[in-house]
């Protein structure tokens, strides 16, 4: 075994970009149980694991996905305040009590990342 194959790293000859990834023992020999199966090299399989997972995983901006998950969260949040509200109340207190519930007291209105921002 290389000498520099004992941190979990193997450094190629003859590239221009070397680069150093520290792996844990468990992932190490994962990897090269993944490598052996396939008659490869430890380097050569780390390269293929790679492009298997960005193809795998496509990217997705993950503003999106948090204003999809927070709005769905939201949405929920709202029915479930409008089901332990007094039934009683008129429309425009319910209302402004969910509001307030939801959006949280003006003072912190400019600190929510969630919130879009108002012009003054």
């Amino acid at each position: 075994m290389p000498d520099n194959d004992r941190k979990g790293y193997t450094v190629r000859a003859g590239h221009d970009v070397v680069s150093a990834v520290q792996l844990s023992r468990n992932l190490t020999a994962c990897i090269d149980s993944w490598a052996e199966a396939r008659h490869i090299s430890r380097s050569d399989a780390i390269g293929q694991l790679i492009e298997l997972g960005l193809k795998a995983a496509p990217a997705t901006p993950v503003h999106r996905t948090v204003q999809r998950h927070s709005s769905e969260i939201e949405d929920e949040a709202i029915s479930l305040i409008r089901a332990m509200l007094d039934p009683s109340l008129p429309v425009e207190e319910r209302e402004r009590r969910i509001r307030r519930l939801i959006e949280g007291p003006p003072e912190f209105s400019e600190e929510r990342m969630d919130l879009p921002k108002h012009r003054k």
